[in-house]
This record gives C-alpha cells, sequence and structure tokens, in this order.
C-alpha cells in the first residue's frame, strides 16, 4: 500500500485541458486504487441566512426555516477529524478505463423551495430533468461557472401541477409538475454547474462535469475510495461548493496498489460571515415587522433549522407580520 500525505492550499484550474477528449471504455484488469480523506481546516463557517420576508412566498417557503423568519443554507457538514463531506474527488488524464455507470438522467426536484440533492455529478451533454413538487411556480436559473466568470445555460420558470390543491398548501401535499428537460452542454473547459431560483434566492444547487468514472463524493466523515484505475500518472482533484477553487495533487498508481492521500482545505474567510445576519434588530425581522402590525403566517411544519444567533425558536410559532409598502 502506498501512502501520499499532502496537505494542499487551495488553488485555481481556469481550464481543464483534458476536458475536450473521448473517453474509451476497456476492460481493466489488476487496476489500483486511490483512498483517503478530506478535511477542513479551521473554524467551521457559518451558513448563509436568508431573510424569508424578503423573497416571494413566505409563508409556504418558512415551513422550512429557523422560525425566526429565516431560511439557512449550510454548504458546510463537517464530520469527527474535521472531515469534510459532499466534496467531489475526481482523477483527469485518464483516456480510458472502466465505462462509466448505466444512470439515468439526472434529477432535480423541488420541494419545500429547496432544490434536491444539493449536489450532482454530470456529464457534458449529459440530460437533466427538473421537477416542481410545489404548489408555486420557481424560476430555474442555470450557470456554468469557474473562475473567470459564469455563463448561463437556461433559464425559464419551473411549472406547478395545474391541478395542485391549492387551498392544501398548510397541509404540505405534492403533486409533480411537468418535468423540465434539458441538455447540459459546458463550453470553454467550464465544469461547475449552480442551479439557483430567482423567485427563492436561498434555493440553490450544485454540480460538478466529469470526462470519466473515476470520481467519488466525501461520505459524513470526509473519506473517499475511487477503484479499478488503470495504472499511470495522474492529477487528482477536490471541489468543495463552499470553496472558491479546487486542491490538485499528482498521484501515481500502480497496478493492485491502495495509493492513500489528503486534502485539507483551508477555512474561508470570505462573503460567508457577512452574510450571516440573523439577529433580532435586523430591520425585516419578526420583531421589527410585527411592530408595524397586520399578518403573514410563518409556521415551520417541515424541518426546523437551527438558529444562528444562539437562541432557540418555539416550534410552530406563528408569527403575524406584513410588508409595508414603503419597505
Amino acid at each position: 500500500m502506498k501512502h501520499a500525505s499532502w496537505t494542499l492550499s487551495v488553488g485555481f484550474l481556469l481550464t481543464l485541458s483534458s476536458y475536450g477528449f473521448a473517453y474509451e471504455s476497456i476492460t481493466v484488469t489488476n487496476g489500483g486504487a486511490i483512498s483517503g480523506k478530506v478535511k477542513l481546516d479551521g473554524q467551521e463557517p457559518p451558513p448563509l441566512a436568508y431573510n424569508l420576508t424578503l423573497n416571494n412566498d413566505t409563508e409556504f417557503c418558512g415551513r422550512i426555516s429557523t422560525g425566526t423568519g429565516w431560511r439557512i443554507v449550510d454548504e458546510f457538514q463537517v464530520g469527527p477529524d474535521s472531515g469534510l463531506a459532499n466534496t467531489v474527488v475526481f482523477l483527469e488524464g485518464v483516456y480510458q478505463g472502466k465505462p462509466f455507470p448505466e444512470t439515468p438522467p439526472a434529477t432535480i426536484t423541488t420541494q419545500d423551495c429547496m432544490f434536491t440533492p444539493a449536489l450532482t455529478v454530470v456529464r457534458d451533454q449529459q440530460l437533466i430533468n427538473i421537477i416542481n413538487m410545489d404548489p408555486i411556480v420557481h424560476d430555474v436559473q442555470v450557470y456554468e461557472t469557474a473562475s473567470f466568470g459564469p455563463k448561463i445555460m437556461f433559464h425559464r420558470p419551473l411549472r406547478l401541477n395545474p391541478f395542485h390543491p391549492k387551498h392544501l398548501l398548510k397541509d404540505h401535499v405534492h403533486e409533480p409538475g411537468e418535468p423540465m428537460v434539458d441538455t447540459l452542454q459546458f463550453t470553454h473547459g467550464r465544469r461547475l454547474l449552480f442551479l439557483e431560483c430567482g423567485f427563492h434566492a436561498y434555493m440553490q444547487t450544485w454540480g460538478v462535469a466529469v470526462n470519466n468514472p473515476y470520481y467519488a463524493v466525501t461520505d459524513n466523515e470526509g473519506n473517499f475510495s475511487i477503484t479499478d484505475i488503470p495504472e499511470g500518472v495522474y492529477q487528482l482533484i477536490a471541489w468543495h461548493a463552499g470553496m472558491a477553487g479546487y486542491l490538485d495533487m499528482k498521484v501515481v498508481v500502480l497496478a493492485g496498489e491502495n495509493l492513500k492521500t489528503q486534502f485539507v482545505f483551508q477555512n474561508p474567510r470570505d462573503k460567508r460571515w457577512s452574510h450571516t445576519t440573523m439577529r433580532r434588530n435586523f430591520r425585516y425581522s419578526p420583531e421589527a415587522l410585527g411592530r408595524e402590525g397586520a399578518v403573514i403566517d410563518i409556521r415551520v411544519t417541515h424541518q426546523q433549522q437551527a438558529d444562528g444567533d444562539g437562541y432557540k425558536p418555539i416550534p410552530n410559532l406563528e408569527y403575524h407580520l406584513e410588508h409595508h409598502p414603503e419597505h
């Protein structure tokens, strides 16, 4: 068993030069393997926080919230020993090897104003299905991104099921609308996909495009394993949605050997820290709006998220709030 114990800091890959080649499937015998762990060095960043009253469909989308008027998006799940979950680890420079697994088109669903899954591994020119399970309209904006700039792939409304029982919004009935189907076509070496809702800023999901089947997504403890690799010299890359770039290292894979390695992301002190603004004196907080009178009904009925201010909201708390036009 070979070992690689490199700790790397974030690097930027503007383009991936091998992205344009046609991968060839062959039979791999006595292949090698790479396994290891991805860690976060330093304090876990706070989650992003979005004020529900500044987005559409406040009452319905508030079913998942802190109970104090906020929806949280937490990009970091850090397990024991600082293991970082939901990191995509993949090899570059593999031109032939085991076949891609037979998988259906990538599918993303919206339910309770949340995109699921939060992370998808895709291929260039892969079909993607997006399905609305909510009784409200969402505005799907899909971008291919890179450090030299984003480019929109498509942007259009995600319709609801026209027969959805609108009078049952508070009962959490979900009926699928007609799927939005499109093809993911990446350009200029881009390989990151970002999908968001133009009506609800906290609805976000990411995708990573791969050009060979040698990839893995870290588990809840930050562990990963890639197997059946042809012997050779490759680039091993790690990417996480909460980071500003990639980590990469050169690896030598030997037949029948398991290479052990480790990636360490540095704590990203960036806009996430200023974005977390859950505080009682916020201009659009429940307390501030409540002083001005009348009526929005926000009830946490599906999932109560942790409150970043250190005080615990009351389950099924009901606020009677209303935006005033001057705000």
